[in-house]
């Protein structure tokens, strides 16, 4: 009996350590969409969003760039924010976390999110966080600096819904 305890208490130990491991995954990065359209003829002011931007301690001290934003669901819901810089309040400073409130049409889950920088001092948000009343949170992590020009972030809708205008 001893004996096979002593073979036994090895492989129980293996087998522990390896279930308790964390297992880390590489996080997705944003990416630049050339392609992507503001919507900007959606009626609405019908929902509020507060938008939360965390800039990260690794960008620069503060930044005098503009800087918008564009969110929305899978059913092509959108939420376009111009203009969320203001230069005389020093808002996007490093390690700072700004909070806007923004209205705009209500979506489903939010599962996309873009960021638009033009300007020459750069900036590098760590994080943007969306919070609705008829949606849960939804976080994006940047952490890299956004490229001019260009809308610049992230898609996690699976597939876009085509809604009939029949329906």
């Amino acid at each position: 009996m001893t004996r096979a305890v002593i073979y036994l208490l090895p492989l129980i130990f293996i087998f522990f350590t390896i279930a308790d491991a964390k297992r880390t995954f590489p996080l997705p990065r944003p990416q630049p969409l050339e392609s992507f359209k503001v919507n900007a003829t959606q009626n609405g002011g019908s929902c509020s969003y507060t938008v939360s931007i965390r800039t990260s301690c690794s960008s620069t001290s503060y930044t005098r760039d503009q800087i918008s934003l564009a969110f929305g669901d899978v059913y092509g819901n959108q939420v376009y924010a111009p203009r969320l810089d203001d230069p005389h309040s020093r808002t996007f400073e490093r390690c700072s976390t700004d909070t806007f409130q923004i209205k705009g049409p209500c979506t489903y889950q939010v599962c996309y999110l873009y960021l638009y920088r033009t300007g020459y001092d750069g900036w590098k948000p760590e994080s943007v966080s969306v919070y609705g009343y008829y949606t849960k949170a939804a976080t994006f992590f940047y952490n890299v600096f956004v490229p001019k020009g260009i809308w610049y972030g992230f898609d996690f809708c699976n597939k876009r819904v085509s809604v009939s205008a029949s329906a």
